[in-house]
């Protein structure tokens, strides 16, 4: 096991067979995020502000307080309040106040940010089918049940 993954890191062996899966899932990881960050950035934008617009998106019309974003976030941003002021100076995202309580500030995508995320989708959808096509279904849904069974402990608590 892991030749392609000593090979890699030109190592010989590992402390343990921990160490070897979780080196293998960063590893992983870091492709496909480095991959879809190229995508994002042909279009100017960060993967965290994609991951932004694809959030808003859920709740189009609504919108979501920071909080909420963060919350549903991939990978949360350390600035989220910036992030967000970026999208808006880009005019992707909007700010409004809430009707419920006017003290609550909403971020919610605009026509502007709907038309880019229809531009980036496809590209991101076409990398990730590509990329996934050694797997068959089976073992896709494994690959997703095992990392789910890593992180559960956390969601739950």
């Amino acid at each position: 096991m892991g030749e392609i993954l000593k090979m890699r890191l030109k190592q010989k062996k590992f402390k343990s067979i921990e160490q070897e899966a979780l080196l293998n899932l960063f590893l992983a990881s870091n492709y496909l995020h480095s991959k879809i960050d190229t995508i994002c950035c042909r279009f100017k934008i960060t993967l965290a502000q994609f991951n932004v617009l694809r959030i808003l998106k859920g709740a189009h019309p609504k919108g979501y307080p920071r909080g909420e974003i963060i919350i549903r976030m991939v990978e949360p941003a350390p600035d989220v309040t910036r992030l967000i002021s970026r999208l808006i100076e880009e005019e992707l995202v909007e700010r409004f106040s809430s009707d419920d309580d006017k003290r609550l500030s909403l971020a919610r995508i605009t026509k502007k940010g709907n038309l880019l995320l229809t531009k980036i989708n496809p590209e991101v959808d076409k990398f990730l089918t590509d990329y996934c096509s050694v797997l068959n279904h089976n073992e896709k849904e494994t690959l997703s049940n095992l990392c789910e069974k890593l992180y559960a402990k956390e969601v739950k608590s």
